[in-house]
């Protein structure tokens, strides 16, 4: 009979759970919440932004600035680590500031335990958008993470890339590596992997995690399990739509763009050239005008010779 756990030792059990828990949200900070990243209204102009220290329109500070470690907007004396001192005061404003971050672009408060874990542990560090490429100090708005990839993406383009994510950069659901349907589907490479090429590593016991990427180390999904779509190549006349049965009465081609790239008033806009009976009715009548003048020229030069 294995010994009854004893009131301590479930409490240091599940004190130790806490702390890793604690150790593995580090890693995956929810953007949305965090403090260097709350929204902010601009006292002057009234336009919503990312928490900041100049207002990005119309570069006015903040009358209550908060922290972007902490989040708080006053200091009540109640850690102690306060840099700059004041006995007996609460502070408010730039009273309470100790410093700007630079990756973030807000307020960090003048407790000494923001000011020296703050740059270090900032989530805004390497915030670049995935689709414009711009970082905190290029664009005024927030700041968040794809439910997929978990890359970052600025306010303006999250919904867009959310929406073409899951594509993948090939045209069928093959591995990479051989000709076999692909299981696991990485959402940052955007391929698919079979069992066999996915690098395991060696463990006594079976992991209950997802493998790793081969490529880049982020851990793979189940392609059964995601809403994984191919990449369609759409050029030449397949890109645009079907022509019609009543085309083929008039004597064009089609819709499709053809290989001359030119439209049907003559135009370089994309679409084809449209060739009508009436035009090849216009060009033998030009042709037979030709030649009834060549004629004449021919039956005088032979009147001449004679």
């Amino acid at each position: 009979m294995p010994k009854k756990k004893t009131g301590q030792r479930k409490k240091a059990e599940k004190q130790k759970l806490r702390q890793k828990e604690i150790r593995n949200a580090r890693e995956h900070v929810d953007l949305a919440q965090h403090p260097c990243n709350m929204a902010m209204e601009c006292d002057k102009c009234q336009k919503k932004q990312k928490s900041r220290a100049f207002c990005y329109f119309c570069s006015a500070v903040q009358r209550l600035p908060a922290c972007a470690q902490c989040g708080k907007m006053k200091c009540m004396l109640k850690s102690g680590d306060c840099v700059v001192r004041h006995p007996g005061v609460f502070t408010t404003g730039m009273g309470m500031v100790g410093a700007i971050c630079d990756f973030c672009e807000a307020w960090v408060c003048h407790g000494r335990k923001c000011l020296t874990s703050h740059a270090c542990t900032c989530p805004l560090a390497d915030a670049v958008c995935l689709e414009c490429e711009r970082g905190v100090w290029e664009h005024g708005g927030r700041v968040f993470r794809c439910c997929f990839c978990q890359g970052f993406l600025c306010e303006d383009d999250q919904f867009e890339h959310q929406a073409s994510c899951q594509v993948l950069e090939s045209e069928t659901y093959k591995c990479q590596s051989c000709n076999r349907l692909g299981q696991y589907s990485c959402l940052r490479c955007k391929t698919c992997f079979c069992d066999e090429h996915v690098r395991r590593r060696p463990t006594g016991k079976p992991s209950r995690t997802s493998p790793p990427c081969p490529r880049c180390g982020y851990m793979l999904h189940l392609t059964a399990d995601l809403s994984m779509s191919t990449r369609s190549h759409r050029y030449g006349r397949q890109g645009a739509a079907a022509a019609d049965d009543d085309d083929d009465d008039d004597g064009s081609y089609g819709n499709a763009t053809g290989y001359s790239g030119y439209d049907a008033d003559g135009g370089m806009e994309g679409g084809d050239y449209s060739y009508s009976e009436s035009e090849d009715d216009d060009d033998d009548e030009s042709e037979d005008e030709d030649s009834e003048e060549e004629e004449p020229e021919n039956s005088g030069n032979t009147s001449k010779n004679s």
